[in-house]
C-alpha cells in the first residue's frame, strides 16, 4: 500500500546545461544577467533577505507539510465545518462524563441499532455482565444520529448526545460502504475532532464491540493514538498492521488534533473510501513523523473479533463483530458471544486454579461467510409480500 509515484527518467547531461555549440546565446544571457545585477544592487539584497526569511520560517515551523505524489493542499487545510454540533451543550455532556483524567468512552448508534433487542442492548448488557467493567457505564457518552436512537438512548443512558446532520437520515440500516455508511463514518471523525478540540481524550468503541474487561492497562502509555486491528502481527510499532476503526484509544493534544484534521480532510484525497480504508493510507503519509505522533497496534490478544479472535478468555478484553456483515448477523452472533462469556464465568466457580481453563468462543456462526451471501432485503420490504 505504498504510495504511487511515477517513473523518473534520467535527464540527459546535455539538457541540463546551455549547449557548447551556442556560445553566442550562453554568453547574451550571461552578459544580461551580470549587467542587471550591477545595475540593481538593492534588488540583490532585498531577494537574499527574503531567500533566507523563507528558510528559517521553514526551519522553525512546528510542522512541515507532507510531501508526495498524493499530497492534496485541502489535506492541511484549517477548515473543519462543526454544523449540527451544540459544542454548550456538547460540553455539558462530556464534563459530567468524564473520567478524573478528562477521558470519556464514546460510542455512536443509529435507529436501526438502537432499537430493542438489538445492537446497543447488547452493548450495555457486556458491561453489566463483564469482569468490573460496570464502573465504565457511567462514562460513556452515546452519540446518537437521528431523532429515533436519541429518545430511546434517554430511557436507557445518562448521557446522550444527538448528532443531527442537515438534510440526511441515518436513521435506518446503513449498509458497509454504501453512500449512508461512508457519509456516517466520516461524520464520526469530525465529531471526534471537536471532541479532542475541547480538551478530552477519549476511548471510541463501535457499539458492536462487547467489553469484557478494563482495557486501560493494556494501552500504551507512550502513545497518542491507539488503535485496535483486524489483524494483528506482534509488532505494535509496525504501520503494516491492520486496523480496525472501531476502537481506538486517542490522548487530546496539539499531535491529535492535527492528525485528526489531516485526517478527515483527506476523504477529498482518497474518495470512495471510508476512514479505515484512509487510514491505512496516511499512515505511512511524511505527515504523520513530521507532527511527531505516536501510533500503536493493540494486541487482539486482549482486543480481539471475528477477523482474530481473542484465544484466551482469562485476557480478552473487547471482542468486535467485525469480518461481519449484516446487522441481524451481528446482532445473532453477539448474543451467542455473551452466552459464551456467561458460560465462561460460571466455569471460574469451579475451577481450582487461575489457568485451568481458557474458555471457548462459539463463533463466528452467521458472520462467517457474511460478506459472501447476498444481503437480505430490508425488513419494511417484505410487509404485504405473499407467500
Amino acid at each position: 500500500m505504498g504510495l504511487e509515484s511515477g517513473q523518473n527518467k534520467a535527464a540527459d547531461p546535455d539538457e541540463q546545461s546551455p549547449s557548447l555549440s551556442q556560445p553566442s546565446e550562453f554568453s547574451f544571457l550571461l552578459f544580461h544577467h551580470r549587467q542587471l545585477f550591477k545595475q540593481t544592487p538593492k534588488m540583490v539584497i532585498i531577494f537574499a533577505t527574503v531567500a533566507i526569511s523563507c528558510l528559517l520560517l521553514y526551519h522553525h515551523s512546528p510542522i512541515t507539510l507532507p510531501l508526495s505524489g498524493n499530497y492534496n493542499p485541502l489535506v492541511d487545510s484549517d477548515h473543519i465545518e462543526n454544523s449540527g454540533i451544540n459544542l454548550d451543550e456538547l460540553k455539558s455532556i462530556l464534563e459530567n462524563a468524564t473520567m478524573g483524567t478528562n477521558t470519556v468512552i464514546i460510542t455512536t448508534m443509529n435507529d436501526a441499532w438502537a432499537e430493542p433487542d438489538s445492537m446497543f442492548d447488547l452493548f450495555l448488557e457486556s458491561f453489566r455482565i463483564g469482569n468490573q467493567t460496570k464502573r465504565f457505564l457511567k462514562h460513556i457518552v452515546v452519540v446518537t444520529l437521528d431523532q429515533k436512537a436519541y429518545s430511546r438512548c434517554l430511557k436507557l443512558h445518562p448521557h446522550c448526545y444527538n448528532l443531527s446532520t442537515k438534510g440526511m437520515d441515518f436513521s435506518g440500516e446503513a449498509y458497509f460502504m454504501a453512500a449512508d455508511y461512508l457519509k456516517m463514518m466520516w461524520r464520526r471523525i469530525d465529531f471526534l475532532r471537536s471532541v479532542l478540540d475541547l480538551g478530552y481524550s477519549f476511548l471510541f468503541t463501535d457499539a458492536d464491540i462487547m467489553w469484557f474487561r478494563d482495557p486501560f492497562p493494556q494501552f500504551h502509555e507512550d502513545a497518542d493514538f491507539q488503535i485496535a486491528c483486524d489483524y494483528f502481527n506482534g509488532n505494535p510499532y509496525d504501520l503494516n498492521n491492520l486496523p480496525n476503526g472501531g476502537f481506538n484509544y486517542v490522548k487530546s493534544n496539539k499531535k491529535t488534533i492535527q492528525f485528526y484534521k489531516f485526517w478527515y480532510n483527506s476523504r477529498v484525497t482518497y474518495p470512495s473510501m471510508h476512514d479505515q480504508d484512509v487510514f491505512n493510507k496516511i499512515k505511512f503519509n511524511p505527515f504523520i513523523k513530521n507532527v511527531g505522533l505516536q501510533i500503536r497496534f493493540l494486541d487482539t490478544a486482549y482486543f480481539g473479533g471475528f477477523c482474530q479472535p481473542s484465544k484466551d478468555l482469562n485476557k480478552v478484553c473487547t471482542m468486535h463483530a467485525n469480518c461481519c456483515v449484516g446487522l441481524e448477523n451481528k446482532v445473532n452472533d453477539l448474543g451467542i458471544m455473551l452466552g459464551d462469556w456467561r458460560n465462561y464465568t460460571r466455569s471460574l466457580k469451579n475451577q481450582t486454579t487461575h489457568h485451568e481453563s481458557v474458555g471457548l468462543w462459539t463463533v463466528p456462526q452467521l458472520c462467517r461467510g457474511s460478506f459472501q451471501r447476498p444481503r437480505a432485503p430490508p425488513k419494511k420490504y417484505d410487509k404485504g409480500r405473499k407467500n
